[in-house]
């Protein structure tokens, strides 16, 4: 088995690939897709990315059977991967070695969210934290280096710190009548 510092030196290699496919006009914006569909007895949310599939339930108390984790516990394991990456990917460019890494992310939500005289409390996970672990012989000012690329690079966390504009749709339909033109 390889160690994470001979991941990195992969991880490198794929980093400079990009950057030259990115700089020869190769690479550009994609679009990024996910889809769930609600299963029948169980209200099992199947969701699809690529040819990848995740499976997110609700836990007994909320008529889930617990067969996956929720859609806010999702979205705290993308903030996890999210920075676990853009460690991994900063770390191989900054040439700073990792013998081990791990991120933990932490978060509050209310289940009284939008009841009867708990309308102030937001239905959204709040007080969102992380800690980072991460094995180093690497000086201080090369991991708050580090650190810092991460703060600024990492995609989930800088959307979840700043917010993004959703545009939503509802396509209603009458039972046996579908069309294909649903976003």
């Amino acid at each position: 088995m390889t160690t994470l510092n001979e991941y990195l030196g992969q991880k490198r290699e794929a980093l400079l690939d990009r950057r030259a496919r990115v700089k020869s006009g190769e690479l550009s914006a994609v679009t990024l897709k996910a889809s769930a569909s609600a299963e029948g007895r169980s209200g099992v949310r199947r969701i699809r990315i690529r040819d990848f599939q995740v499976i997110s339930d609700s836990p007994p108390d909320f008529a889930g059977y617990n067969l996956g984790p929720s859609s806010p516990e999702l979205l705290l394991g993308a903030l996890s991967s999210c920075l676990t990456h853009t460690y991994l990917i900063h770390a191989s460019d900054q040439g700073v070695p990792l013998e081990s890494l791990h991120a933990e992310v932490s978060a509050t939500i209310d289940p009284r969210a939008g009841a009867e005289g708990h309308e102030s409390i937001p239905v959204y996970p709040q007080d969102i934290s992380y800690l980072v672990t991460l094995v180093s012989p690497a000086s201080r000012e090369d991991i708050a280096k580090l650190y810092a690329t991460v703060e600024k690079l990492c995609p989930i966390l800088n959307l979840l710190k700043r917010g993004n504009e959703v545009r939503g749709q509802l396509d209603h339909q009458q039972p046996g009548y579908r069309t294909t033109n649903a976003a």
